[in-house]
């Protein structure tokens, strides 16, 4: 399975992040998501789950930075569209991200649920793309949290491809 998304000078573009313009932003959280091209799939794949985590956060905030966790993407998807997240242009199930968690606790589900894009405090980051293939829709509500998907992925994973996708600070 292949994955793309498109780059800006090795960069996710600056609409999907920290720069991004007014009308792509909530309460000054980046919000419009970044297309995905999925191509050589298996087969058989019933649904995508797409994962989106900075690991580059840790020395920052302890923890690595959910910004994105989707599942139940249509197993026949080639492209997941720009601003998905939150036009709804293709079915799908959006979990929480790192706002909704204890330490941060964002109760605003524009905010907490979906996708929020890079906003790289100290120094660029790479966000790690994870998409998975897998065999099955997941039971899973809207909100649900990332150890959720993890579980109700294992053994249902065909395929999965990621890669670092950076963003400027």
């Amino acid at each position: 399975m292949q994955v793309s998304v498109p780059l800006t000078q090795g960069f996710l573009d600056d609409r999907f992040g920290k720069y991004a313009s007014a009308p792509d932003r909530y309460q000054g959280y980046p919000k419009r998501s970044f297309p995905i091209t999925i191509t050589d799939a298996p087969a058989n794949t019933k649904s995508f789950a797409v994962w989106l985590i900075d690991y580059d956060a840790v020395p920052v905030s302890g923890f690595p930075w959910i910004h994105w966790n989707v599942v139940n993407i249509p197993g026949d998807t080639t492209l997941v569209p720009e601003d998905v997240s939150r036009t709804g242009a293709l079915p799908l199930v959006q979990g929480r991200n790192a706002n909704a968690g204890h330490l941060v606790h964002n109760l605003d589900p524009q905010i907490n649920t979906g996708y929020v894009g890079p906003q790289p405090p100290n120094a660029d980051h790479a966000y790690t793309l994870t998409v998975f293939a897998l065999d099955t829709m997941l039971d899973l509500p809207t909100g649900f949290w990332l150890n959720e998907a993890r579980h109700a992925m294992a053994g249902h994973i065909l395929a999965e491809n990621s890669r670092d996708l950076w963003s400027r600070s």
